[in-house]
């Protein structure tokens, strides 16, 4: 009769020993399944940082593209081919040779200018199809080319420039220089990629 009690008092600690392990099993878990959401949450953090550093940077690198280039740095030149054209005379058939470079800011605003090419040549087409040998053969003439030439340059872009001024001196029917002055206050200023035109070759005949 004295032979089960020793029995039931040796599964009494087999029993206690797999409460113990189940315990550890689980202390184990709830640390790893912890130290998971931990290093989940510093991931996180982590990519919301880097990601902010990275839009800072991109805030960065989108500057104006028509900025003023650092004082000391060289232009950059996009020679146009020559331009062979009738002229407007009515007497006499008269046409012109030129040949236009556009000065620019830097590289990067020369190879988008290269982009509209083709829509800036055919804007340069249509002012010189309209002047006569007599408006291009004074010096007055030229310098007024050349800012109706950089004006029809950029609008392929999108940028529109003030008309030329002396051409609204000569027009009657333009505004009173009070009201072109308030118009000038209200509209923003506008950076023309283009600062400069310059002629290569310029021949009447």
């Amino acid at each position: 009769m004295s032979t089960p009690a020793p029995a039931a008092a040796a599964e009494a600690p087999k029993g206690g020993g797999n409460k113990k392990l189940i315990i550890i099993i689980a202390a184990v878990l709830v640390l790893v399944l912890g130290g998971g959401g931990a290093a989940l949450l510093l991931m996180k953090k982590k990519a919301s940082v880097d990601g902010e550093e990275d839009g800072a940077e991109a805030t960065h690198e989108a500057a104006p593209a028509h900025a003023a280039p650092k004082p000391g740095t060289p232009p950059v030149f996009v020679p146009l081919d020559p331009f062979t054209v009738n002229l407007s005379d009515k007497d006499v058939d008269r046409f012109a040779q030129i040949g236009i470079t556009l000065e620019v800011m830097d590289a990067k605003t020369a190879d988008q200018i290269k982009a509209f090419l083709p829509a800036i040549r055919s804007n340069v087409l249509m002012v010189l199809s309209h002047k006569t040998s007599t408006e291009l053969l004074t010096r007055e003439g030229k310098d007024k080319l050349a800012r109706e030439v950089l004006r029809e340059s950029v609008r392929p872009m999108g940028i529109e420039l003030e008309p030329d001024e002396e051409a609204e001196a000569e027009d009657p029917d333009a505004e009173t220089p009070k009201k072109k002055k308030k118009k000038k206050k209200q509209a923003p200023a506008v950076v023309s990629p283009i600062t400069k035109v310059l002629f290569s070759t310029f021949i009447v005949q």
